[in-house]
């Protein structure tokens, strides 16, 4: 197995911002996995709020890369748990490289991974477009000039309640909305019954990701669904959501990769639980191996290609929401150019 990488600063259309700050350009590395002649790619956006940034990405690789290197690959799920053992602290390199591993593994079985997995891809969920926090004047065009049947709203400001309400004059579509953790307990109560009122779906992570006493307030108060992101990180973070988030939302990068997303889908099921899984910005290589899990999800937001002015592959496309699947073997994506060049 010989890993090599390449990082990229992928900028938005808009700046994009949410409760936590904006940001002009998603940070992101994508390695190549090079196994006897099969290449898998995966990939891993740096989040400044998580602290692992490209550069602490390629440091922790740099230092194991024998260790990467020498693994007897035979399949993804072991090499995870060889991953993790690895990087223990850097669940967002263990995420690239473990995607990578899938996508070498999809290929030598010449299959995509909803299909080794007996997936139905005829059944997936519709994603959202997601609408960052801006001037209302700017979020009304934003939201015009991509007409969609459902949009995730940022919101975690004063005038949430204003934002929604002047989105909803220009459109039927469902909402759904995302603070970011940044509401209190008597906010949320506040303004979860006016966002039903104006037709949101559900809200994403409205209270701080630590609060579990308030969440256990909300969830027996609230008139929405809740869904938890921030307060749902790895495995172990499941089951404190239970009874506290009515669903989750899985993040690869954060979760440290495909195989314990596909473990924290079962054990939210297994618990009633509705789950989603959601993009952080990704290029077509990261949101093609969420588009693999699609099948499993009641919900999806894999929209990160669509917010980015420049993509550096090819993979699903989207017809008014629905998942298009690209053809090919593993995640079913192509490289825009030769890799170890720009792309």
């Amino acid at each position: 197995m010989k890993v090599s990488y390449k990082t990229y600063n992928l900028p938005f259309r808009y700046p994009f911002t949410i409760s936590k700050g904006t940001k002009t350009h998603q940070p992101t590395l994508i390695v190549e996995l090079d196994h006897f002649g099969i290449k898998g790619y995966g990939e891993a956006p740096a989040i400044s709020y998580y602290n692992i940034p490209v550069e602490k990405m390629i440091e922790d690789l740099e230092q194991k890369r024998p260790f990467i290197e020498k693994f007897s690959f035979t399949d993804p799920e072991r090499y995870w748990h060889y991953l993790h053992h690895l990087f223990p602290a850097n669940s967002f390199l263990v995420c690239a490289l473990d995607m990578a591993g899938w996508d070498i593994y999809g290929k030598l079985k010449r299959k995509q991974l909803f299909e080794l997995w007996g997936l139905d891809n005829t059944k997936t969920p519709i994603t959202d477009f997601t609408i960052g926090i801006d001037s209302i004047e700017m979020m009304v065009k934003k939201m015009q000039e991509k007409p969609w049947p459902i949009y995730k709203i940022k919101v975690g400001t004063e005038n949430d309640i204003e934002m929604v309400e002047a989105l909803r004059k220009h459109t039927n579509a469902v909402f759904r909305v995302d603070a970011n953790a940044g509401w209190t307990l008597e906010q949320a109560l506040f303004k979860i019954p006016l966002l039903k009122e104006l037709g949101v779906e559900f809200v994403e992570q409205p209270l701080a990701k630590d609060d579990w006493e308030g969440m256990k307030v909300l969830y027996e108060k609230s008139v929405l669904p809740l869904y938890a992101d921030e307060a749902c990180v790895f495995e172990a973070d499941v089951k404190k959501c239970y009874n506290h988030f009515h669903g989750i939302n899985i993040k690869l990068t954060k979760c440290s990769g495909i195989t314990p997303a596909r473990n924290m889908i079962k054990e939210a099921k297994q618990l009633g639980m509705k789950v989603m899984v959601g993009c952080m910005n990704e290029s077509s290589i990261g949101t093609a191996a969420i588009a693999q899990l699609a099948p499993m999800l009641d919900h999806v937001d894999m929209d990160g290609p669509l917010l980015l002015t420049e993509d550096i592959a090819k993979g699903v496309h989207f017809e008014n929401g629905k998942i298009i699947y690209n053809q090919g073997y593993g995640l079913g994506i192509e490289l825009a150019g030769q890799f170890g060049t720009d792309l």
